[in-house]
């Protein structure tokens, strides 16, 4: 510490040079955590609701009433058709959509 505190003959940077890399360090600590927070988690975008997709959302159940022979394949797409029609509808009332 005194070889930084009397560099070239007392006018050098002084102790406070230690503390330069460590404020960048924090910086770059701070960066990293907040784009994994804000980055989305699976496949859907960050403007889909969380249940939009998966095993418990509408269009999960109506995937598996298909599979399992309950619905016919004209049913399943006169269905599909309407979630997906007020899924858009919802998106368009959020201000997501051009009017």
């Amino acid at each position: 510490m005194e070889l930084l505190a009397h560099w070239h003959d007392g006018s050098g940077p002084g102790p406070w040079v230690l503390l330069f890399p460590l404020v960048w360090a924090a910086v770059l600590a701070g960066g990293v955590h907040l784009l994994r927070r804000l980055r989305p988690r699976g496949r859907r975008g960050p403007w889909q609701p969380h249940a939009a997709h998966g095993p418990h959302s509408p269009v999960g159940l109506l995937d598996r009433r298909f599979a399992r022979g309950e619905i016919d394949e004209d049913e399943y797409w006169r269905r599909a058709s309407v979630l997906h029609e007020s899924a858009r509808d919802r998106y368009r009332e959020a201000g997501g959509g051009k009017h």
